[in-house]
C-alpha cells in the first residue's frame, strides 16, 4: 500500500534530476569542445577580452570597470539575498507545529505522508542553500577582481590580466552554477503538489534553457577553431 503512494514520487522525481543533470554534463562536454556555439562559451571569450582592454587604458577606463563589476556583485547579492530569505522561510516551516499537508491530500498525486512532506521541504532547503553558497562564493571573487583591477601597471606588479581573467572566470562561473541551483528549486517547489508537475517543468526548464544556452550556428571554420584552440588551453 505505501509503494502505491509513492511510486510516482519515486519514478518522476529522480527522473527529472536526471534529465537536467543530463543535459548540463552535455553541455559542459559542448563548452569544452566547441565554446562559441554555447553563450557562456562565447561570454568567456568576450570577458578575456574585456580585462585586457580594461587594464591597458585602466586611467582613463577606471570607472567603466568599477561600474561594470558592481552590477554583477548587485546581482549576486540579490540572488544570495533571496536564497537565504527563502531557506531560513523553509526553515521556519519545517520546524513549525503547523500541518501544511492536510489542505492537499485530495488534490495531489503521490505520496502526501508526513515523512514525505518533510523530505520536499528540505530538499527545497538544501537547493537553496547550496545556491546562497555559490553565490557568496561568487561575490567574493568579484570584490577581488574589482580592486585588483584598479592596480596600477607596475614592471615590478604580480597583478596579471591571466590572474585577473582566472578571478573573473571563477566568480562568473559559481554565479551561474547558483542561478542553476535556484532554478532547480522551481520543479522542487511545484513537488508539493505532486511528481508529475515536477517532472513536466523540469522538461520544460531543460527546453527553457537549450534555448537560452546555445547559439544559432551561422558561422564556423577560423572563428571556431580560434575558440576551440583558448578553451582547450585554459
Amino acid at each position: 500500500m505505501e509503494w502505491r503512494k509513492c511510486y510516482l514520487d519515486v519514478i518522476l522525481v529522480p527522473l527529472g534530476f536526471l534529465l537536467t543533470i543530463a543535459y548540463h554534463l552535455w553541455l559542459w562536454h559542448k563548452v569544452r569542445t566547441q565554446p562559441l556555439t554555447t553563450t557562456f562559451g562565447r561570454n568567456a571569450h568576450g570577458r578575456r577580452f574585456w580585462v585586457g582592454a580594461m587594464m591597458k587604458d585602466i586611467d582613463r577606463k577606471n570607472i567603466l570597470a568599477v561600474q561594470t563589476l558592481r552590477n554583477m556583485i548587485m546581482g549576486s547579492t540579490l540572488m544570495a539575498t533571496t536564497s537565504i530569505l527563502v531557506s531560513a522561510g523553509l526553515g521556519a516551516v519545517i520546524s513549525s507545529t503547523y500541518s501544511v499537508k492536510k489542505p492537499l491530500n485530495d488534490t495531489i498525486y503521490g505520496a502526501h505522508g508526513e515523512f514525505m512532506v518533510v523530505l520536499k521541504y528540505v530538499a527545497l532547503l538544501t537547493v537553496f542553500l547550496f545556491s546562497f553558497f555559490c553565490h557568496s562564493l561568487s561575490i567574493r571573487f568579484l570584490n577581488q577582481v574589482s580592486i585588483l583591477i584598479c592596480v596600477p601597471q607596475d614592471p615590478m606588479c604580480i597583478v596579471t590580466s591571466e590572474h585577473l581573467t582566472e578571478l573573473l572566470e571563477k566568480g562568473s562561473l559559481l554565479n551561474s552554477v547558483g542561478n542553476r541551483l535556484f532554478y532547480a528549486a522551481i520543479p522542487l517547489l511545484l513537488w508539493i503538489f505532486g511528481p508529475v508537475l515536477v517532472f513536466l517543468c523540469f522538461a520544460a526548464m531543460v527546453l527553457v534553457l537549450y534555448n537560452l544556452d546555445f547559439m544559432c550556428k551561422y558561422g564556423k571554420g577560423k572563428e571556431d577553431e580560434i575558440g576551440n584552440r583558448e578553451f582547450i588551453n585554459v
